[in-house]
């Protein structure tokens, strides 16, 4: 049913709207939640004041700043986001094609320095509509009665962390100083700017091209006024409050810089740091493949010192990673992904250990014509099953063990056209859960955000998702990185760290709460790859009985490179 839907407006600049905002319009149509029930239009026109010749002057002085910008936009395009790989959230699309009935406002603000204030005349005939929530996407800073001409105020992305981070552009300092990550949040607009009401916020690994991180951001946030507007109209105003007071310490200050578009100096140096970085790394790969290698621990305990662990590398021809850890009549079995180089391919192995380390060499268990990874493998009713990570064919499957570890035969499929990675499942309260990372928009990061899904059986096809999904979007915590454990009565999430670069840290989390209503964790502890030289990554924790098995990256040098020019 689409009735009592909530009625939203758009401040706009035009109706010819970026790729994002136009899926995001789409979402809230399409939804039972709201509709779009008026646009409005900024209509303020440029100045023109000046005479013909002065204007000429103008021109003519300002011909070696517009030469300079325009050198350094090609030197951008061409060195720094050489190589961006995601869709492009700014090409333009028609918002008038997908709304051709919907109300149309033009209004010319009035502008005081960087802000625009509306008139009592256009604040009288915005009001007339009855909006619940005005949402806005043009016009630059508002102020005045505007942010009170809707039931709910004035909705408003920043894409930044406003902890550290006012200001903008949006996603570029944080790409070209190498942050390690990029926040980005939903607000309701106050007088002071990037400080209003926070109804969401998220944070995501900063990206390796300035393109790809603008892309990744505003791909990924235009789910969050659907969300938002969802638990407004399923839950009311003062739940979504409530929530959001969670995410607005009480006391903020900010003392960092106000950031701004950058001058040309500084792009002139942000670019030659860049085109540096990428010499050397141009020149490392040359020498250097990165390659994941597992590490394993046997003892009562998993030993917390990351140097104590024993190495097990693979052939320079491959990586192995993601271990899970079964214990079965007095040996261990490594479930792993094996992804071979010259495939360009993963696919599933595992491998024995008994009680004093001794290992076989892995055996593959599960191809497919797909990307396979992740392998988890639990225990049901006598039986054994296995989930791995297959996103490349936009499903999460079911296999179970006839002949164990070898043989494994697809018994169904738990999710159907999704991108979903790193399915891990946890028996909890009598129901089954389910811990997964997903992506909703292509173009955003699959590291970001995590869904949580319960349902009677872990056997079949009924997942129900939970009212606050996703339960994290924080990419620094919520991607899974191994089996969900309890210990001394308490139950803990290893997830992924996924700042700095993909995997680079793992977590572990104790849960708080969970049910078909509320998930909270909080972070215990976490590692990262600093316990020796040459390590990037370590992503995955498994434990078994005695054995607990990590998994990290490594620069390896590779084959036919004299030592003189490179080592291990």
């Amino acid at each position: 049913m689409k009735q009592n839907r909530l009625r939203v407006g758009l401040l706009l600049n035009d109706v010819q709207v970026c790729a994002w905002v136009y899926r995001m319009v789409e979402r809230i149509e399409s939804s039972d939640c709201a509709s779009i029930e008026l646009l409005v239009l900024n209509r303020a026109a440029a100045s023109t004041s000046g005479t013909v010749l002065g204007r000429i002057g103008n021109r003519v002085k300002n011909l070696v700043p517009i030469v300079t910008t325009k050198l350094l936009d090609m030197a951008e395009e061409r060195l720094v986001n050489r190589g961006s790989v995601l869709p492009d959230a700014f090409a333009q699309r028609d918002l008038s094609q997908l709304l051709p009935k919907v109300a149309m406002l033009e209004v010319v603000p009035i502008r005081k320095q960087v802000s625009d204030y509306f008139s009592e005349q256009d604040l009288e005939a915005i009001r007339g509509y009855g909006l619940d929530v005005l949402i806005r996407i043009g016009f630059r800073i508002l102020r005045g009665g505007i942010l009170h001409s809707a039931r709910y105020g004035v909705w408003s992305y920043h894409h930044g962390d406003n902890m550290v981070n006012r200001g903008g552009p949006a996603g570029y300092w944080e790409a070209m100083e190498r942050w390690p990550t990029t926040g980005s949040m939903l607000q309701i607009l106050s007088e002071e700017m990037d400080n209003g009401t926070v109804l969401y916020r998220s944070w995501s690994c900063t990206q390796e091209t300035l393109a790809d991180n603008r892309n990744n951001l505003y791909w990924k946030t235009l789910s969050f006024i659907p969300r938002k507007l969802e638990q407004l109209h399923r839950e009311g105003y003062d739940a979504l409050i409530r929530q959001a007071q969670a995410l607005t310490p009480e006391q903020q200050l900010y003392s960092r810089r106000l950031y701004r578009v950058p001058t040309r100096g500084e792009r002139t140096r942000l670019i030659g740091a860049r085109v540096k970085e990428r010499v050397r790394q141009k020149y490392a790969n040359k020498l250097y493949f990165d390659q994941w290698f597992l590490l394993y621990h046997l003892g009562e305990r998993g030993h917390d010192s990351m140097w104590r662990y024993r190495r097990l590398l693979p052939p320079k021809d491959r990586f192995w990673a993601d271990p899970h850890v079964i214990y079965r009549e007095g040996r261990y079995y490594l479930f792993i992904e094996e992804f071979l180089f010259a495939e360009q391919r993963g696919h599933i192995s595992v491998m024995e250990m008994d009680e004093q380390g001794r290992h076989g060499e892995p055996v593959p268990i599960l191809e497919r014509p797909y990307h396979l990874s992740y392998p988890f493998v639990f225990e049901y009713q006598g039986h054994y099953y296995m989930v791995p990570e297959s996103a490349e064919n936009r499903s999460v499957d079911l296999y179970r063990c006839v002949e164990f570890p070898h043989r494994w035969e697809q018994c169904g499929t738990l999710l159907d056209g999704v991108h979903a990675v790193d399915a891990t499942l946890y028996p909890h309260g009598g129901r089954w859960w389910m811990f997964v990372n997903m992506v909703e928009n292509r173009g955003a990061s699959s590291c970001d955000e995590l869904f949580l899904f319960h349902a009677d059986t872990p056997l079949g096809n009924d997942w129900t998702p939970h009212p606050l999904n996703p339960v994290i979007s924080d990419a620094r915590r919520a991607r899974p990185a191994g089996r969900i454990f309890t210990e001394n009565g308490r139950i803990y999430r290893p997830s992924q760290n996924c700042s700095v670069r993909y995997g680079y840290g793992f977590n572990i989390n104790r849960i708080l709460h969970l049910d078909e209503r509320e998930y909270r964790e909080e972070l215990v502890s976490t590692a990262t790859p600093e316990w020796e030289p040459g390590l990037l990554a370590t992503h995955t924790y498994s434990r078994a009985h005695r054995l607990t098995v990590i998994d990290a990256q490594r620069r390896a040098v590779k084959e036919g490179v004299p030592g003189w020019l490179a080592r291990d």
